[in-house]
């Protein structure tokens, strides 16, 4: 643990959130409700606002945060969201953030992640790689996983601050381990999602009751996690508010894609995935759930209906 965190009792250590969206501001709460000290930045002024309902200091930007922090946790949309914020953390050589520790909670690309490792690691911030897998409506009941990676000593002391918004935290290795693990893990998640959606297409074309349908699947061999998630979903037509926007997803499914590319490791189903993921995209659904791939299989059945019928 660094010099400042052992200065302090836990409950005295003051926890920086910046990107308080769904899922960060899903964690800036947990960790209130745990007795931390929380302080947080988002530039999108309704989250701030939102934030502050449940305790939050909210402030001008990262840096502010860094400053008021012993440990700053990230949730951002984007490689270019961590490198300006990695950017504010050491912009001023004369007030170095030295002994701060970061730990990013983001899906980005294993190149982003290390990159910004050296850029803190020149300016004496400590960075963790600790991607998190689970929806944003996990994140609201603290059913997330993270996958933590970094230095193990050190690493064991952050634990009981992860632990404080999820259901369980896996020690997975060296930095980057983490990263590795949410990209493998996404894959499934893609595959899944589409495979629901087929499912349920099938299960509807041939009249079984839907929600009977979700109870047997979920209680059997065939279920997976995703399934139990998005099948209600789909079924009740209900997607939004999102737990994951299809928009939001194309950066993971491009992250995927090309990490697979760079290790040389093939991917046919994943790759199978893509182009119900895109033709929601241009459908219109980007703002939605990405349980919404389930109409573009209804609007191909319904094309290729309308087109047999015609003379």
């Amino acid at each position: 643990m660094t010099a400042l965190m052992t200065l302090k009792p836990e409950s005295a250590l003051c926890i920086g959130v910046v990107g308080l969206g769904i899922i960060g501001s899903a964690i800036a709460r947990h960790l209130a409700l745990s007795g931390y000290q929380i302080a947080g930045y988002d530039p999108d002024q309704l989250c701030q606002t939102r934030a502050r309902s449940f305790g939050v200091k909210t402030l001008e930007n990262a840096r502010a945060v860094g400053e008021y922090s012993d440990v700053v946790l990230l949730s951002l949309p984007s490689a270019e969201a961590l490198d300006e914020t990695v950017t504010r953390l050491i912009k001023d050589d004369q007030l170095r953030l030295k002994n701060l520790v970061v730990v990013d909670l983001s899906t980005l690309s294993l190149h982003s992640k290390r990159y910004n490792y050296d850029r803190l690691a020149n300016a004496g911030i400590h960075f963790y790689d600790c991607p998190i897998s689970g929806t944003g409506a996990q994140a609201e009941t603290g059913d997330v996983v993270v996958y933590a990676s970094g230095d193990a000593k050190s690493l064991e002391d952050l634990i009981p601050i992860l632990e404080c918004f999820s259901r369980t935290v896996f020690n997975v290795g060296q930095f980057g381990q983490g990263t590795k693990t949410k990209v493998v893990a996404n894959l499934l998640v893609a595959i899944h999602n589409v495979a629901t959606a087929e499912a349920l297409t099938l299960a509807t074309k041939c009249g079984l009751d839907l929600n009977t349908f979700c109870e047997v699947i979920a209680a059997g061999a065939g279920s997976s996690k995703i399934f139990e998630l998005r099948a209600p979903l789909m079924i009740t037509d209900t997607f939004s508010p999102p737990t994951m926007k299809l928009s939001v997803w194309e950066k993971d499914m491009a992250i995927i894609k090309k990490f697979a590319e760079e290790v040389d490791s093939p991917i046919p189903l994943f790759s199978a995935t893509e182009s119900f993921y895109k033709a929601a995209v241009k459908a219109g659904l980007g703002n939605l759930d990405t349980a919404a791939v389930f109409k573009i299989f209804h609007n191909a059945n319904d094309h290729r209906q309308s087109s047999t019928k015609s003379p």
